[in-house]
């Protein structure tokens, strides 16, 4: 093992580069074939998806990864080792290079036999899935593999795909145009515009100029086309906390399962600083964290993750394969399944000022992560909000930068927020909780706030700072816009309504349409936790079970009864499905 690898792993690098007994390769002998290797031989490069998990038995395998000009040894794997992260349980681009250093011989596990490893050998599994998470951990914290993104610090887009890459666990790299020579030296070789900066320089050697986040997402792999042929027990629109736990005991039970999201996995929660009131963890947890395993569990059983793709259509499937659902995802993309769960979450609400949108991505931040604590360090920041989010990310801000002021238009934090947080905020002594308040104006130039501007709603008083950051957590709206021509019933504040709600012969989550369902935070009368929505994606697996054991002898969907692709709704039929 390098002197690297001993940095980055610490105490735990035993755990994250195990050495197999004889008895453990022989117990996963069955789920491989074996494979030789010439010394030089390049077995996997970055960029480039590996053959699956590769267990040496003879020889020794160096892993690097690339820096610029340069190329570092993570570890060199010997007899008893294997090659392999997180990227090959679901047949993703490697982050790394692997070599021969000398003659190797192996035997290959192919990513859909090591999610059979995992469950088939519970105890061997657990120890290899460990080690796959605490390797993906080592190269986030080197932050010396995966993508690079070179623009200047600080620029909206540089802040967007950073955010992007950091919430969907992956590792990359961030140049600054304006003073890395690196950086330079990139801009320089591929003659570029400084004007089309921030550019993505992807492992596999492509250059994106200011990429979206879906045509990054492919580049590293991280996207992957839908198989039309594919039909899906279930297809859940939404990679929150609900989302996942429906994922992770749909998948677990059998059932075939494919999960979408406009984003990033997570959700809002995968954006809380820390999470202390959720059952299991004393010392808390950040959201991300939570998520990231979450989202990792739903891998281990073989969940297809397509993200970010958004879901922007469903209708009725018109053939006689089974399918009773099509969901449009754009670019002439379709999911095709026998139901559907909708945890689709909510939207960040935006605050009432004119010029806001001027600010958002640079000054203006919906969450608290990491990237926006080093970009408030020593300033003065405000915050506005009273739930438990608010909460946590003040709380977590207060840690970096110098002041925070916590902006809440009701006379108390205690009727919106948890106890604890109320009492914490209470004991840090630059959080200054300033209640009946309300901002007024957001003044700066070329997107950069300067000064931000509240009013006292009770005394009238106005009050004026210079800050930089602002940062919003003022609630959610539902995120069902995409279902306005679907059919699917919805409340006066568009939340899904299911259950008692539509009449006693919907189930407990079954919305209008039979076969769709509706958990979490965008279901009428939900419980806004991370818990609850974790308990309503569990639950709603139940149904599931139930409704496919039904169908699958009922006739198809009438199409009558849900548009198909491109069909439109009155104005008076959309307006009837939110009574």
């Amino acid at each position: 093992m390098s002197q690297s690898s001993t940095a980055i792993f610490g105490a735990r690098r035993d755990q994250a580069f195990p050495t197999l007994s004889e008895a453990d390769i022989d117990h996963m002998r069955r789920f491989g074939d074996a494979s030789a290797y010439a010394a030089g031989e390049h077995i996997i490069r970055a960029g480039d998806v590996a053959p699956g998990l590769i267990v040496v038995l003879s020889g020794k395998v160096d892993i690097t990864q690339d820096g610029l000009g340069r190329r570092e040894t993570i570890v060199t794997h010997g007899p008893g080792s294997f090659v392999g992260e997180l990227a090959q349980l679901s047949a993703r681009p490697s982050l790394v290079n692997a070599e021969a250093a000398e003659p190797v011989e192996a035997f290959v596990i192919p990513s859909q036999r090591v999610r059979d490893l995992m469950v088939q050998e519970a105890n061997l599994g657990e120890r290899i899935m460990r080690a796959l998470i605490l390797r993906r951990v080592g190269l986030l914290e080197s932050a010396t593999s995966g993508p690079i993104i070179v623009g200047p610090l600080g620029n909206a887009d540089v802040l967007r795909l950073q955010g992007f890459l950091a919430r969907s666990g992956q590792p990359h790299r961030t140049l600054d145009s304006g003073s890395d020579p690196c950086a330079k030296t990139l801009v320089e070789r591929f003659e570029v515009d400084p004007h089309h900066l921030p550019v993505v320089l992807c492992p596999n050697g492509r250059l994106l100029m200011n990429p979206g986040e879906k045509d990054l997402a492919r580049c590293i792999g991280l996207l992957r086309p839908i198989d039309a042929d594919t039909l899906y027990d279930v297809a859940i629109v939404g990679a929150g906390p609900a989302g996942l736990a429906a994922a992770v005991y749909a998948a677990s039970e059998g059932l075939s399962t494919i999960v979408l999201d406009c984003r990033a996995f997570g959700g809002q929660a995968g954006a809380s600083s820390r999470i202390e009131n959720y059952l299991g963890f004393p010392t808390g947890i950040t959201g991300m964290a939570l998520m990231a395993r979450a989202y990792n569990q739903a891998q281990k059983f073989g969940v297809e993750m397509v993200i970010p793709d958004e879901a922007k259509l469903l209708s009725a499937a018109a053939d006689n394969t089974g399918a009773r659902y099509l969901l449009d995802v754009g670019d002439g993309e379709t999911v095709r399944t026998r139901s559907v769960v909708i945890a689709s979450g909510a939207r960040y609400r935006r605050l009432d000022v004119a010029n806001l949108s001027q600010f958002e991505g640079t000054s203006v931040h919906y969450w608290a992560s990491p990237i926006e604590g080093r970009l408030c360090a020593g300033q003065e920041v405000a915050l506005v909000g009273a739930g438990n989010s608010a909460g946590q990310a003040a709380v977590y801000l207060a840690s970096h930068a110098r002041k925070v002021a916590l902006l809440a238009r009701g006379g108390s934090l205690d009727a919106s927020m948890s106890r604890y947080l109320v009492e914490r905020i209470q004991a840090q002594p630059n959080i200054e909780v300033l209640t009946e308040t309300e901002i007024e104006a957001l003044e700066g130039e070329e997107g950069n706030l300067a000064t931000v501007r509240w009013r006292n709603r009770v005394s009238g008083e106005v009050t004026t700072r210079p800050i930089s950051h602002l940062f919003l957590f003022i609630g959610a709206d539902p995120n069902t816009d995409w279902l306005a021509q679907c059919n699917v019933a919805l409340d006066a504040k568009g939340f899904i309504r299911t259950g008692s709600e539509l009449g006693p012969e919907h189930g407990l989550m079954e919305t209008s349409r039979s076969g769709v369902f509706a958990i979490g935070d965008v279901r009428c009368g939900s419980v806004k936790r991370v818990a609850a929505a974790v308990g309503e994606g569990a639950q709603v697996v139940a149904a599931l079970h139930a409704y496919l054991a039904r169908d699958s002898s009922a006739a198809a969907t009438p199409q009558s009864m849900i548009p198909k692709s491109g069909d439109r709704f009155s104005e008076k039929d959309h307006a009837s499905t939110k009574r």
